[in-house]
């Protein structure tokens, strides 16, 4: 994890610990560089993190700002972190149905920019909160970059344990989503009928160097999922 993503998340908790509400205001710029004895350049990267994920806001000449407008149990679309961040006040837990080291389908391989030979991680898990069934996930881990994994790891967090212990740079991903209907076999895993409603998001998770090393596809219950999007620096 880069410095200033650390910063990022250090400023998180401190906005939690301290349980500060949308207006509240945080350090001053210079403060911060002193705080954590860094450049305004990565300050101004960790607070540009913050602000795209909707925590804070800036007005130039006032300060930083807590933006806080958040609801519980509402899960951030656009998030690149999964979705623990925003149900951090439910219980959400994993149940592994699939985990393998094995070749990509065609269409991860595409995603992931591999060849058909290439080894990934095949994760397949069902994602329950306040033990609901919410949604069904599966992953393919260019094994390349994410080496090794277990049933422990899958079981809790795949994304902190990548970035805290094999160290690796998530930069940015790319989103899509889609309405359709349940097949057979994913009705089965929600416990709800063929053919009901469900979003379907498909993502591309990148390094900081640009290279794909995660592509994922979930499966949501109509019944359980709920989301938000926070939009910033509108354009007319």
């Amino acid at each position: 994890m880069l410095k200033y993503q650390k910063i990022a998340r250090e400023l998180e908790k401190y906005i939690e610990d301290n349980a500060m509400v949308r207006g509240d205001k945080l350090p001053i710029l210079d403060d911060l560089m002193k705080e954590f004895e860094v450049s305004k350049s990565t300050i101004t990267k960790a607070l540009e993190i913050l602000e795209v994920k909707g925590t804070i806001y800036q007005v130039r000449g006032s300060g930083i700002f807590v933006r806080g407008h958040n609801r519980k149990g509402y899960i951030n679309l656009l998030s690149n972190q999964g979705f623990r961040q925003s149900l951090k006040d439910f219980e959400v837990s994993s149940e592994l149905l699939e985990m393998a080291v094995t070749m990509p389908t065609k269409e991860a391989a595409t995603n992931l920019s591999i060849d058909m030979d290439e080894e990934v991680y095949y994760v397949k898990r069902l994602r329950r909160i306040q033990g609901q069934r919410l949604c069904v996930e599966e992953s393919y881990f260019k094994k390349s970059i994410v080496t090794y994994l277990n049933e422990q790891i899958v079981s809790e967090s795949i994304f902190d344990y990548i970035t805290e212990a094999l160290n690796v740079n998530i930069g940015f991903s790319d989103i899509f989503f889609h309405v359709g209907k349940l097949n057979k076999k994913e009705a089965g895993y929600l416990g709800l009928k063929q053919d009901d409603p469900a979003l379907y998001k498909e993502s591309i998770y990148h390094l900081v160097n640009g290279e794909a090393f995660d592509f994922s596809r979930i499966v949501y219950s109509y019944q359980q999922s709920q989301f938000y999007i926070q939009a910033n620096n509108y354009l007319p």
